[in-house]
Formats: C-alpha cells, structure tokens, sequence
C-alpha cells in the first residue's frame, strides 16, 4: 500500500470525517456564511468568480474552479456578480472527535486549491459535478462519499506539495518522522521510547528528537501523550470506561490515566465528558 495511505489511513481510522452536501448552484450576489457550529465546511467552485470577505483579515479573490475549505467554523461573505454569479457544490464537514480531531485542528483555517493542481482528482470531480447537477437515485449519498474522496486527495496534496507549516501534518509529510508518528498512532499502547521512534525514523536519537521537535513543534513523549489523550476522548464519547481505556492507550491503571488527562486538559475525564456531551447535546 502506498505510504501516503498508510499515515493518513492511521489518522482516518481512528478519526474519521464525514461529509454532507447542503448546496450546489449558482450563488449570485452577497452570501453570507456565520459561524457554523460543530464543523468544518467545503466549497467546490465549479465555475465563476468570487470574492470572500474575513472579518479581520485580507478579502480573497478566486478567478479559477477552485476548492475552499474550512475545516473550522470560519465567518464568511462571498461575493460574487448579480447576474452571472458562481456555481459550486458545498457540503458540510463533520470531524469525529470535534476540537480533539487532530485532522482539523491540524490544517491552516483556509485553505484555497485550484482544482486543476489537485493531482488525480479529475475523474472524482466530474462525477462528483455530474451528481451534483443531476437527479439521479441515490445522488445524496454517493455526493457525500464523493466529498469524502476529494477531502483525502487535498490532504495527499497539502502533504506532498509541503504546504503545512509545523504541526502534525509537517510531521507526516516528513519522509523519516513519518514513521515514528504511524507507529505512534497504529500502537499508542505500546511503551515506546525515544531509542525506539528514533530507529523506525532510521535517525540517531538525537537528530530525531530535534528534527521532531522542530518540525512537530513538541517533543515525541508530548506528542505521544496528547495522541493517548486524544484517544481516550473519543473513548469516553463513546460511553466506555476509563479502566478499560487506560490499558488501551497505555497506562498501567485507571489513576494513571486520569492524571495524565487531568495535566493534558485541564478538566477530570468526567468534568471533560460532561462538557462533551453538553456541547453535542447528548447531556443526561
């Protein structure tokens, strides 16, 4: 399988993002886009211009079918002209896990890609377009994996052209450090050690620590922590018990485990839980 796969696979796995068209048209005019909750957003721009208006920052002008995406609530204003407008497809993006999905939190606020420079997306964005504009049975459903499709080929390219700065995604886009961070994420419970991570990377222990520290922007033990955190927050989203979890994630005994949450977040596991399942709704 290919490499690139391998570490966004051991990302998605664990993370995955779901996706959910909710336009696709022309947009004419002013459009407002507040700040969405609970998710990212998606803007395919098959044809026209635009103009997107930030509060606080730059306007951005986009002149090519582009791709815009958010993967956090972004406040908006696309602007375009009255009477040609623009035509996209936009969809909703959902990342398991909210805040602590480390997809989301570890990409840029905007993103902006001409279509034309996404390499081998051709053949999913025709068919995504053709469904888009179409009346076909079923056509939600396979829009939405479309959308899903594409968002993997973004992160293959922002990868691959080394557009991400620092952070988890510079990680992986590294062709050594890569590998101690699939291993990190494929086995969290695995008592690894610098030595170890260091001759995955076919690095010496202290060319690895600061190649990591420098890229990463934390030290791997850091970095391996905030993982098994992050881990155990999906967990207890899904209703399962610290004990079992803290052999999961790598932590001899529940006590462990609740210290190293407590120091991570700032909140115990139950005070953290509770703020979860308020924010989704979920409250009891």
């Amino acid at each position: 399988m290919d490499e690139c796969t391998d570490r966004l696979g051991s990302l998605l796995n664990h993370f995955p993002v779901r996706t959910r068209m909710f336009h696709s048209g022309a947009l004419c005019g002013i459009t407002e886009f507040p700040t969405q909750q609970g998710g990212g957003q998606i803007h395919l721009i098959r044809s026209g211009e635009l103009e997107v208006i930030y509060p606080g920052r730059a306007p951005q002008r986009v002149s090519v079918p582009s791709l815009l995406l958010y993967p956090r609530p972004t406040s908006r204003r696309f602007v375009t002209d009255a009477q040609c407008g623009a035509v996209l497809v936009c969809a909703e993006l959902q990342f398991d896990g909210g805040d602590s999905n480390p997809v989301s939190s570890a990409l840029p606020d905007v993103i902006c890609i001409a279509l034309a420079d996404i390499d081998g997306a051709d053949q999913v964005l025709t068919l995504l377009f053709d469904e888009a504009f179409g009346h076909n049975c079923g056509r939600q459903v396979l829009i939405d994996s479309l959308f899903e499709v594409v968002l993997i080929q973004v992160l293959r390219h922002l990868m691959e052209t080394g557009q991400v700065n620092g952070g988890l995604m510079a990680g992986l886009s590294h062709p050594r450090l890569r590998k101690a961070l699939v291993a990190m994420h494929e086995r969290p419970g695995h008592e690894w050690s610098l030595e170890a991570l260091a001759g995955i990377s076919v690095m010496s222990r202290t060319a690895f620590a600061d190649s990591f520290r420098k890229t990463v922007g934390c030290t791997p033990g850091a970095y391996l922590q905030a993982w098994r955190i992050r881990l155990a927050q999906q967990a207890l989203r899904q209703g399962r018990q610290m004990k079992a979890i803290a052999i999961d994630v790598g932590y001899g005994s529940e006590a462990a485990l609740s210290r190293a949450f407590k120091a991570q977040c700032g909140l115990t596991s139950r005070e953290w839980r509770n703020a979860a399942l308020s924010d989704s709704g979920d409250a009891r």
